[in-house]
């Protein structure tokens, strides 16, 4: 598994980082419950696995039900062999406001011993905003909070988690963010006109979002009428589909991949045959010159309907 600056943090990171949601919590296509999911110990062993195999990147939340309590649990002897990325609680009320500035720097503060305490270390490589939009990020006290973090030792690196060009923009603009986590994918790749600027300021970019919830893989078929058209758009990426070897799945992370500016591709892996498929995929021949021209034509026409929360909310994703 090759390795990747992590913009200026002066960390390197595994082209693959293993994207723990599905460890800690039912996700993706098809997950329903706890029924659908990988045993703890066999996440344990999995995390463990990965690491074994040149993976050094995991990445987790507060918000991912289990998952920072298994990876702690897998790592608490091998600490310094991985980088853990980890996100903040969310601190928005459900009308969209912010608490005052007392109690929101609190907050960041507890969500991140919360983690501390349940990952079993007392550092965090990488401790991010959790959907940084744009009010958050122009919000001092969460700026100040995270700086605090850093200089105090209990972090080493800031970083956001965005959705929108606009929010990643901002971020960049702040320039207080070290990594920055965005959308990015074969369907939506509004995202890639920001790379360039990234890499100028030294921000490390960590792509989500790569196969889409499963939709760029074997599972994207027999989608909700209202997916329709994005079924039949993904069934165009065949032309992408060079090699005995190459599938769909593998052709999307060696897209992400084939960018020089990206640091790693989140991968969300809850199995060993994933596990496999991913550092098989991850074996620095990536797209061709000719063929990252037809994947960047192959853009879905309307990239703002591309938007995981809202399918999900309404129920098109099961």
């Amino acid at each position: 598994m090759r390795r990747r600056k992590l913009g200026k943090t002066g960390i390197e990171v595994s082209e693959i980082a293993f994207g723990g949601v599905e460890i800690g919590m039912p996700y993706g296509i098809g997950i329903t419950g706890k029924a659908d999911m990988l045993p703890e110990r066999e996440a344990v062993r999995l995390l463990r696995t990965a690491l074994e195999a040149g993976v050094n990147f995991f990445d987790t939340a507060r918000m991912y039900g289990e998952s920072e309590r298994i990876m702690g649990k897998a790592f608490g002897d091998r600490r310094h062999d991985a980088i853990i990325a980890t996100k903040c609680r969310h601190f928005m009320d459900k009308d969209g406001n912010l608490p005052p500035s007392a109690e929101l720097a609190k907050r960041i503060e507890s969500s991140l011993n919360e983690s501390l305490a349940t990952l079993k270390t007392d550092y965090v490589d990488v401790f991010m905003l959790h959907q940084g939009d744009v009010r958050i990020l122009e919000n001092e006290t969460v700026s100040e909070s995270f700086v605090n973090l850093k200089k105090a030792g209990k972090i080493r690196v800031t970083g956001v988690s965005t959705y929108t060009v606009d929010e990643t923009a901002f971020a960049l603009d702040k320039g207080i963010w070290d990594v920055i986590q965005a959308p990015f994918n074969l369907l939506d790749q509004r995202q890639k006109e920001l790379f360039p600027k990234a890499a100028a300021q030294g921000v490390g970019l960590v792509i989500r979002s790569v196969l889409l919830k499963g939709l760029l893989s074997d599972r994207g078929t027999d989608l909700h009428p209202a997916l329709a058209d994005v079924e039949k758009h993904i069934a165009r990426y065949g032309e992408l589909l060079t090699g005995k070897d190459r599938t769909l799945a593998s052709t999307a992370i060696k897209y992400v991949l084939s960018f020089g500016e990206v640091a790693a591709a989140l991968v969300g892996i809850d199995s060993f045959d994933y596990l496999r498929q991913a550092l098989n995929t991850a074996d620095g021949n990536y797209l061709t010159a000719k063929e990252l021209e037809l994947a960047n034509a192959l853009a879905y026409p309307d990239p703002s309907f591309i938007n995981l929360p809202y399918w999900d909310k309404m129920n098109w994703l099961k």
